[in-house]
């Protein structure tokens, strides 16, 4: 929105032409979404309180949590109104990648939401049925799918490309439709799995939505794509004002998470930033990248689903102490602390992985 406000003014003063830079727009992003989560965060906490928007614990889960019992939740919608106000006011509005980003984002959110609502309003830890949610998420993936696939100018938006190997690549045809369902459907999923210990998804979420910022821009920018041998996608680079407003919600919201948790996210900040990661991804054609940085999330994901196929198969035994795997290692006797951090750090280390690849071909 500001971009054509500074336009019109550099017709008067030369100087406003420096907010037309991708750059600049992104770290103001970052700022801005940082400032609407603290300025907003305190407020909406005590506004959660007062309305009694308190978390339920599940009573099989590990003992120590049952102390957070009513801690406000639904926190989400502060990182969801941060990344859309600095969206709006610092991406272009005219490009088609800022309106895909952001109706996902809140798509998935309302889903989200709704789910917390019908879990606050029935006093338990379940909200939506499984097919109830697995319906709304389909409907705003399958939408957005359908939107990227019809509206790709070339092939290489609906290629499949592979990390280091600079030659191999998949032309996915109509398969880029279901591709791209399930790319957006397992990321929500999966860091919603995550969410599970203070600040353990929040961090990682901000992580590698900087590292998909990095690749966003080189991916649209034709002369650095073209050095670095990764696929060119014109206009995609809009989206590292959309992973700046991701990491500064994401910081802000961290300063009320962070250990002992003041707010949680609920799967209305989830569900939301899990989709978010993984319509970037899609976007800038790096979906194994997003697998790579977001390692965290794809091995609580693969705990679950071991958990629950071995749990079928031998009629009652168990891979993990609890899954997801967070809870494998609390049962073990590590400090919540300790495995947040040593997650994090795993993270860390992924996502540089991640942007090595750019250079690796």
């Amino acid at each position: 929105m500001l971009v054509y406000l500074f336009k019109f003014l550099s017709e008067f003063y030369s100087g406003f032409n420096v907010f037309q830079y991708l750059t600049l727009r992104a770290v103001l992003g970052v700022n801005t979404a940082l400032f609407i989560a603290l300025w907003f965060g305190p407020g909406m906490i005590r506004a959660l309180t007062r309305l009694k928007i308190g978390q339920y614990i599940r009573e099989e889960g590990p003992q120590s949590h049952l102390a957070k019992a009513g801690t406000p939740t639904m926190g989400g919608v502060l990182i969801l109104l941060a990344i859309v106000v600095s969206t709006l006011l610092w991406a272009d509005l005219s490009n088609r990648y800022t309106w895909v980003v952001l109706g996902v984002t809140v798509g998935f959110g309302v889903v989200g939401g709704l789910d917390d609502y019908l879990k606050l309003r029935r006093r338990r830890n379940l909200g939506l049925t499984a097919r109830q949610k697995y319906v709304g998420l389909s409907l705003v993936g399958f939408a957005a799918a359908v939107y990227l696939f019809i509206s790709a100018p070339s092939e290489t938006e609906t290629t499949l490309y592979l990390p280091v190997l600079k030659n191999v690549y998949f032309n996915l045809g109509w398969l880029f439709i279901p591709w791209v369902y399930l790319v957006i459907v397992g990321a929500s999923n999966a860091v919603n799995l995550t969410d599970g210990l203070d600040g353990l998804a929040i961090m990682p979420t901000i992580l590698v939505a900087g590292g998909l910022g990095v690749f966003a821009y080189v991916s649209g920018h034709a002369t650095f794509s073209q050095y670095l041998g990764i696929p060119g996608v014109r206009d995609v680079g809009e989206l590292v004002v959309f992973c700046g407003a991701i990491f500064g919600a994401g910081l802000g919201f961290l300063w009320f998470n962070s250990y002992p948790a003041q707010v949680f996210m609920g799967d209305v900040g989830a569900l939301a930033l899990g989709a978010a990661l993984g319509i970037v991804a899609v976007a800038v054609r790096q979906e194994v990248v997003l697998a790579i940085m977001g390692g965290v999330f794809v091995m609580e994901t693969l705990s679950v689903i071991m958990q629950v196929g071995y749990f079928k198969a031998t009629g009652g035994k168990r891979i993990f102490r609890m899954a997801p795997l967070h809870h494998h290692y609390e049962k073990k006797g590590w400090p919540e602390p300790k495995v947040i951090v040593r997650f994090w750090i795993i993270t860390v280390v992924l996502v540089m992985i991640g942007l090595a690849t750019l250079k690796i071909r």
